[in-house]
């Protein structure tokens, strides 16, 4: 099987090849993202392997499909990205549905516990030898409310998490399983009572901007969000006029709704021209990170081994078991 492979990192590689010899494979890896410019690098691979920010509408399947590619290799979660219509009847597309819900559960309790207790302007202050701590006042984790808006792996690592603290854990899902020891509410109820609020649900037609104006009205004065899901979850517009007006105290963002076109990259000589983003990091009160949650050594490790098994499968025509069709309904 021939694999490329799009938007590497040196981190891909190195956990790729680690393995690879496991494997009768031959990938070719561009740092290019995947995207209508660039598809044409993938004519005659039988697979390609993309990620979040990697562009899968019509156009780029269609070229796929006619340069000879049968499967999509999402080493991630999400699928979002993807146009399931164009897929159809062209080709395969698989994902790594798990490869460490507590990389992302913990760095969800990195963001909440470091706004509140402000250790990232701590550090700045002292690296200048300013050590005065006016301003740095945080709150005692310990008898507040937690909300953990999706239950599944990720967010009952974090229920668990903010049951460590001491805190009253408040959780809401479509789905709620009821064989866990959680407090389940409705969003309402969960909105109205949380100082705490981490978003652990796919991004869908119907969670799209779940947190919006009329969402952020009924929260508490003040309330932390913590976003480690998907970008789309949040309008960023109104999440900044809340910020602006302090209905909201904080904000933890490891994803961005138009992350594609920064995350990943250094920008760090550039300025940035996205206006929404450029505001988000202006605010001494919100913390955004690089889409980072899921990067630890046991993450990358499970996306590299789960990936070129998904792979092996189908080479072998076996089930594939993280077909992503399958998941969402479309076949």
């Amino acid at each position: 099987m021939k694999i490329a492979f799009f938007d590497t990192k040196p981190y891909d590689e190195r956990f790729f090849n680690e393995i690879l010899n496991e494997y009768n494979f031959k990938i070719k890896y561009f740092e290019n993202k995947l995207n209508e410019d660039t598809v044409s690098l993938a004519k005659g691979y039988d697979v390609v392997c993309v990620f979040v920010n990697d562009t899968l509408n019509k156009a780029v399947i269609d070229t796929l499909h006619d340069g000879g590619t049968e499967l999509i290799a999402m080493r991630c979660a999400g699928y979002n990205n993807v146009d399931f219509e164009a897929s159809h009847g062209k080709v395969h597309v698989v994902r790594v549905p798990a490869y460490s819900p507590y990389a992302v559960a913990e760095h969800a309790a990195a963001l909440m516990v470091t706004l509140n207790r402000k250790t990232h302007r701590a550090y700045n202050r002292t690296r200048e030898s300013n050590f005065n701590i006016n301003g740095l006042l945080g709150f005692d984790l310990h008898g507040k409310t937690l909300g953990v808006i999706g239950t599944g792996k990720i967010g009952q690592i974090l229920c668990n998490i903010g049951k460590g603290y001491g805190m009253r854990v408040l959780s809401y899902d479509k789905f709620p399983n009821k064989s866990l020891n959680l407090e389940y509410t409705d969003l309402d109820t969960l909105y109205k009572e949380s100082d705490v609020i981490s978003l652990h649900c796919p991004l869908l037609i119907e969670t799209h901007h779940m947190i919006n104006k009329e969402s952020m009205n009924k929260m508490k004065d003040g309330v932390m969000l913590i976003n480690t899901s998907r970008g789309g979850l949040v309008d960023a517009e109104s999440l900044i006029e809340a910020i602006k007006t302090r209905k909201i105290g904080s904000a933890g963002l490891d994803v961005y709704e138009e992350e594609s076109d920064y995350f990943f990259e250094d920008f760090s000589d550039e300025i940035i021209t996205d206006d929404i983003l450029a505001r988000l990091l202006s605010f001494n009160n919100v913390l955004v990170t690089s889409h980072q949650a899921f990067f630890t050594k046991e993450a990358l490790s499970n996306i590299a081994k789960t990936t070129l098994d998904n792979i092996k499968a189908f080479a072998r025509k076996e089930e594939l078991v993280n077909e992503i069709c399958s998941i969402c309904g479309k076949k």
